[in-house]
């Protein structure tokens, strides 16, 4: 079964509507060891969450993990270990979009934002992202968050500086927008409670929505993805179906235009119940013990 699919030399063409989970398994299978674009990676493992202070040994096992199938990480902090994540990445033959987490604690922002400047300083940053869904959670106005957008530009110079949130904030505030050298859209038809079967068309207006915003600047999708267990929101039900069709159907449209997508995430984070209810812990390529779960 599998081989037959390696025959394709694109998959976008491929109509996955009426494949068995067996099919679809390896279509996923092609799809990530040609290698997907990015992945949004956090190396905690069960027990583990915001406030863990992470070692360079648990990086590398984690990041060996995710390695042979994709291109970029997208990291999320500079802080409690997060910061050596890119410089391991790289050893690694990655590309990085390195983040600097902002949130009300003005000093652990000032130490986010110096260390992601050192990060980029010393070559390991390709792209920075400064701040992730602050305007979304109200945290800050977006004066002070355009000053830290700023104060990255000018301490790393040459390296693109851009803002992650969900993508009509980019519409929202066009001055955040044109403050950036990049745009960072979250697009998540799932928390929006699209069902699955039109989740693809929804997203691809998502993101012509924040083409739009950034008026030419280069958008990319920062992070979009299903999860495969917990509660539904409104009519977006999680289950393994959905979450493997919405992969492939997102990496099919890849294909078609080149569009590109950090997705989220590397593996289940049990911590995020927490804050997202029971289906946040089941968003990960790879299951907290760091196994597959689509192929």
């Amino acid at each position: 079964m599998l081989r037959k699919y390696y025959e394709y030399k694109s998959l976008a063409g491929i109509d996955i509507a009426g494949l068995s989970i067996n099919d679809l398994k390896a279509i996923a299978r092609i799809l990530l060891e040609r290698k997907i674009h990015g992945i949004a990676f956090s190396p905690y493992i069960a027990g583990q969450g915001p406030g863990t202070l992470i070692t360079e040994t648990q990086i590398r096992e984690r990041l060996g993990i995710v390695q042979p199938y994709v291109k970029w990480v997208r990291t999320f902090s500079c802080t409690e270990g997060n910061e050596l994540i890119p410089r391991i990445a790289a050893e690694y033959g990655l590309k990085t979009i390195v983040g600097a987490w902002l949130g009300e604690d003005r000093a652990k922002n000032e130490l986010e934002l110096n260390q992601a400047i050192e990060v980029a300083r010393a070559g390991y940053a390709d792209l920075l992202a400064i701040g992730n869904e602050v305007l979304l959670r109200d945290e800050m106005p977006e004066s002070e968050l355009i000053d830290y957008i700023d104060r990255a530009r000018q301490g790393a110079p040459g390296v693109p500086v851009g803002y992650v949130d969900a993508y009509f904030k980019f519409v929202d505030h066009p001055q955040v927008s044109a403050a950036c050298d990049v745009i960072f859209a979250n697009c998540y038809p799932f928390w929006e409670g699209y069902p699955a079967e039109h989740a693809l068309v929804y997203m691809k207006e998502m993101y012509r929505r924040a083409v739009n915003a950034g008026k030419g600047k280069k958008v990319i999708i920062s992070e979009t993805g299903w999860p495969n267990l917990g509660t539904p929101v409104r009519a977006a039900a999680p289950s393994f179906e959905n979450a493997i069709r919405y992969f492939i159907n997102t990496y099919q449209w890849v294909e078609e235009e080149g569009v590109d997508i950090i997705y989220f995430s590397a593996f289940d984070e049990p911590w995020k119940t927490a804050d997202e209810g029971d289906v946040g812990a089941y968003w990960g390529l790879w299951d907290k013990d760091g196994l597959l779960k689509y192929v």
